[in-house]
């Protein structure tokens, strides 16, 4: 039989090399996928309530090394697979109460972003000084995922990993865009190193401009967190605060937490009267103010009486002012609101909750996850209000912003209290849904990075736990266990000067994103370039 040449293409065209490759090469070709979904793994380890926050320089330096050179099809998968390592395990909480179907869901459209991110990286990844363009685009990607869909969902920053870090004080120069920017740079630069290393020993040159770029990429994220520890300070300019932590601990978790009427009010107000004995005893000095949880009166102590004569007679027992957190009806609409109750006055100030939780205090296609799944709509039979004002209480002339649970996640909510003259911030949260997940931990070190951001105390009541008091310069002071009730008081110091990054808001973002773009834009007109020389 003759073999003719249209014979053998038509083999090759039915059977490609590919598919006829031996199995050992065809593993090989797995390895950037498994080097990819391994570092998304490892960034995920790096975080709260783990202490490993170095981690984050392996996983992008395995990150870098899976994209480096790659077209686009194949980075955007394994940039897709990076962020399925890295928020599969990160966001499990999200299904505690609900089943798998929502955190898959939320998992599978976050990682789509990662994915993006990752097409842009491999294109940079062929550019002088790259890892400065693929951090940035890294920064870039967490902008969109803070702003879309619903509002954004910013949980997973880089920053958030970093609370016990040595990068943790550039949070006060630029704020979570800086701090996440110089750990992916740090990251990066490492695998450039290391790659221009081998390199070098194999050909026995290297280019000066590259090895300088991969040296300074990781020496100058060191140094300029060196040089920002300047900008933390924990010394009181204003004088001090004496403030209490209510934790009153909840009947059940889960999302039925609040369902025996009345009972996480009771709970709180026992507890505030249990410091109320102490301080008379002396065991305890007397507070300032009290600052109860998120969703701490189950009922709404402005329209129940029976509610407002618990509150009442609490805040008379401590002798000062309360934050009670609740959820309040007006005009059929409802509010997630904290009150600040006086002892003689009762309510005399509110702030309604700004940035709602999708699916949680609000359904945003709610017609279509209604056919898909009835269940889902009954679990938020009626959207929450989102509020328009920052909120700032006046305690007896001490100024505290308050940032409620979610908000805590989002640059502007926190940033524009302090804007607006709090010497102090508080974040009532209400993590009783999620069980003992770390999802307690993960918003915990996002208290301790805005600590750190404005140079502020911050306290952090939660119903269930963990509640803490952190000092401005991200420390934790105190703090209780999870599901037991507990008080915290301690004198704070009042801050009123702002950091850079309360200064630059936004802007060096802002910056990040156009340094992303100009990245991406040159890597473009290369090869755009490079194609036109070829076809010439």
């Amino acid at each position: 039989m003759t073999v003719t040449a249209t014979s053998v293409d038509e083999s090759d065209r039915l059977h490609p090399r590919s598919a006829r490759a031996p199995w050992p090469t065809r593993l090989v070709r797995l390895v950037p996928a498994a080097v990819a979904a391994l570092s998304g793994v490892l960034l995920y380890v790096s975080f709260p309530p783990r202490t490993l926050w170095w981690l984050a320089l392996p996983a992008f330096a395995g990150f870098g090394w899976a994209l480096r050179g790659r077209g686009w099809k194949a980075a955007l998968g394994l940039g897709y697979l990076f962020g399925l390592g890295f928020l599969l395990p990160l966001l499990v909480w999200t299904g505690v109460e609900v089943g798998p179907g929502p955190w898959l869901a939320l998992v599978a459209a976050e990682a789509v972003f990662v994915a993006l991110v990752g097409v842009g990286i491999a294109a940079v990844s062929r550019l002088p000084a790259w890892p400065v363009w693929a951090a940035a685009l890294w920064i870039a990607g967490e902008a969109a995922r803070a702003r879309v869909p619903f509002h954004g969902f910013p949980w997973g920053k880089i920053a958030f990993g970093q609370a016990d870090g040595v990068f943790l004080p550039l949070a006060a120069l630029g704020g979570t865009p800086v701090l996440g920017f110089a750990v992916v740079l740090c990251g990066f630069g490492l695998y450039e190193a290391v790659r221009l290393a081998v390199e070098g020993r194999r050909t026995r040159t290297v280019r000066r401009s590259a090895a300088a770029v991969a040296l300074l990429s990781v020496a100058v994220p060191v140094a300029g967190a060196v040089a920002a520890r300047t900008l933390v300070s924990d010394k009181a300019e204003n004088g001090t605060a004496t403030v209490a932590v209510i934790q009153g601990n909840v009947p059940r978790s889960g999302l039925e937490f609040n369902a025996q009427r009345r009972a996480v009010l009771d709970y709180h107000a026992r507890e505030t009267e249990r410091l109320a004995a102490e301080v008379k005893a002396g065991r305890a000095a007397r507070p300032d103010v009290v600052l109860w949880p998120e969703n701490s009166s189950d009922i709404d102590p402005m329209t129940y009486l029976d509610a407002r004569m618990v509150v009442d007679q609490a805040a008379k027992a401590i002798g000062a002012p309360i934050s009670v957190g609740s959820v309040v009806e007006r005009d059929g609409k409802l509010w997630n609101e904290q009150i600040l109750w006086d002892p003689a006055e009762g309510p005399v100030q509110t702030y309604d909750k700004r940035q709602i939780q999708p699916f949680g205090e609000y359904l945003p296609l709610r017609s279509l996850l209604g056919a898909i799944n009835k269940n889902w709509t009954s679990m938020v039979r009626q959207d929450f209000s989102r509020g328009t004002e920052p909120g700032v209480f006046s305690v007896a002339g001490t100024r505290i912003g308050l940032a409620t649970c979610y908000e805590a996640a989002f640059d502007w909510a926190v940033r524009d209290t302090v804007t607006h003259g709090a010497q102090m911030i508080s974040v009532p949260s209400n993590n009783a849904t999620f069980d003992r997940s770390e999802m307690t931990y993960q918003q915990l070190a996002m208290s301790r990075v805005r600590a750190v951001e404005h140079s502020r105390t911050v306290t952090v009541p939660v119903t269930s736990g963990v509640s803490a008091i952190i000092m401005p310069d991200g420390r934790i002071t105190q703090k209780t266990g999870m599901f037991v009730p507990a008080h915290l008081v301690q004198k704070v110091p009042l801050r009123s000067s702002r950091t850079p990054a309360t200064e630059l808001g936004v802007l060096p973002e802002i910056a990040l994103v156009l340094v992303a773009a100009g990245g991406v834009g040159w890597a473009i007109g290369a090869g755009v370039r490079g194609r036109r020389a070829q076809d010439a």
